[in-house]
């Protein structure tokens, strides 16, 4: 089947956070105590946490930083609270651009993220400038060590939307309710995961040139490096 292949885009951010892995897991304890604040922590209990933990699973981050997030969120004492605020912009050539952060300081993060949009040639747009252009999807991405078929078969049996083949591995689209169904019966197939996430995807890329497109990654990588940015989805093609 044929749709959105946002590989290219994970396979880069990989690159990217094996040099920062341990700035990657602090931004995922964040959201982990922003999902486990105010429970009792148990992961089956708690669907938004339990989705956290996969994506951090995916992500490679140690059962025991996993831990440590949620028992420092549901620990005695815990008065941090995070607040999550999504910005809406366009980088060079009208690339749209959501930023979703989690804040103790909303002018902070506000000045910085505004800072890095005007200085790498983009700027940010009001609420749901960009938004419509994207979609909440489970995303899950797999090794080809399986034959196509039987991954189709497993992953639109258990009620995935669609499965994209690559040149290096299966791509699967689910909505957000049906990710962890399918997850599950791929692991039972013995799938090995490279990526398995709930995330936003853009309903169409748009495609620049190679100059506009490192002016672009210039975007990317400053708003990555604040500490309150958690995730960036953008509607650029990488293939």
């Amino acid at each position: 089947m044929s749709g959105h292949s946002k590989w290219a885009t994970i396979h880069r951010k990989k690159g990217l956070i094996d040099a920062e892995r341990g700035k990657l897991f602090q931004k995922l304890a964040k959201e982990i105590m922003v999902a486990a604040k105010g429970t009792d922590g148990n992961i089956e209990n708690n669907a938004a946490l339990r989705m956290v933990v996969e994506k951090c699973r995916s992500q490679n981050m140690p059962k025991d930083n996993i831990q440590k997030a949620i028992d420092k969120a549901t620990g005695a004492g815990n008065t941090v609270n995070f607040e999550s605020i999504r910005y809406e912009g366009y980088g060079p050539s009208g690339i749209a651009v959501m930023v979703d952060c989690l804040t103790d300081n909303k002018n902070r993060t506000a000045g910085m993220v505004r800072s890095s949009f005007t200085k790498h040639g983009g700027n940010l747009g009001t609420d749901g400038s960009v938004s419509y252009m994207f979609n909440k999807k489970g995303y899950i991405v797999i090794e080809k060590t399986i034959d196509e078929d039987n991954v189709m078969m497993t992953a639109l049996d258990a009620g995935a939307d669609d499965v994209i083949t690559s040149d290096e591995a299966f791509e699967i689209h689910t909505s957000p309710d049906m990710f962890l169904n399918v997850k599950s019966s791929l692991e039972e197939l013995g799938a090995i995961f490279l990526s398995s996430e709930v995330t936003y995807i853009a309903n169409n890329d748009v495609e620049v040139d190679e100059e506009t497109k490192e002016k672009f990654y210039k975007l990317i990588d400053a708003l990555e490096d604040i500490d309150d940015v958690q995730e960036i989805y953008h509607n650029l093609s990488e293939q």
